[in-house]
């Protein structure tokens, strides 16, 4: 039988893959499933493959368990709304496949031709179910301590850059229209009343106003950020 072709293998050998992971498998054969998308699988009929659906499965549910569990024990007086807000935030498609992209996870996946064709190492979709598959994988290899550890190693850091003013309101200006709407008065108005400094370094000042009257004014780098900025302000004095 002879050497497997290019795209019947990863791209390079599991064990750089398993230095990137930071984690070694005692069943190599867990880890080359979650490499294995379906396409290579229907390439190679009646050669006894599965690929890794089931096995992101898995791992989105071990995922999704594991960083439940961190965002209510770091963030225990937050409500039920805020914690799924930032628990969607930190299993983003996004996040995932930054993820993926730092353990140069589409070199070492197993796709058929035609993906290759295509640019499926760089596909969104395939990167991300590929990534909670291995996650399935080294729960199924190691236990949940193995698979608690990878995504400390892995999610750690996103942690210290949340900005929970944004994750839980969704965004000031947002959070004030619902208050203004909850007691029944009318939609609040930007109005930007300064630009200060030149073009490349310009300093925008908003003022919210509600019946005509200025409730809050703020300054920020964009339009955006003094709006959001002076509806925060906004808020705190509504609810005093």
């Amino acid at each position: 039988m002879g050497e497997p072709s290019q795209e019947s293998a990863p791209a390079e050998s599991t064990t750089v893959l398993e230095a990137l992971l930071e984690y070694q498998f005692k069943d190599e054969k867990l880890l080359v499933r979650a490499l294995t998308h379906r396409s290579f699988v229907n390439e190679h009929e009646g050669e006894d493959l599965r690929h890794n659906e089931s096995m992101e499965f898995l791992g989105d549910a071990v995922l999704g368990f594991l960083i439940s569990s961190r965002v209510f024990y770091r963030y225990p007086n937050l409500s039920e709304g805020a914690l799924s807000k930032i628990k969607a935030y930190l299993v983003s498609a996004a996040n995932l496949v930054h993820l993926a992209d730092r353990i140069r996870l589409g070199e070492f996946l197993r796709i058929s031709r035609g993906e290759e064709k295509t640019g499926g190492r760089k596909k969104k979709a395939i990167l991300v179910d590929a990534y909670e598959a291995i996650i399935g994988a080294i729960y199924l290899d190691g236990g949940i301590e193995a698979a608690s550890d990878f995504v400390d190693r892995q999610v750690g850091k996103f942690f210290d850059e949340l900005d929970l003013a944004e994750l839980t309101y969704g965004d000031f200006k947002s959070a004030l229209q619902e208050h203004l709407h909850n007691v029944g008065l009318a939609e609040p108005f930007y109005r930007t009343v300064d630009e200060i400094g030149p073009d490349h370094k310009k300093i925008f000042v908003v003022q919210v106003l509600l019946d005509d009257g200025v409730i809050a004014e703020a300054a920020g780098r964009t339009k955006k950020e003094a709006q959001q900025a002076a509806a925060r302000l906004a808020l705190e004095r509504l609810r005093e």
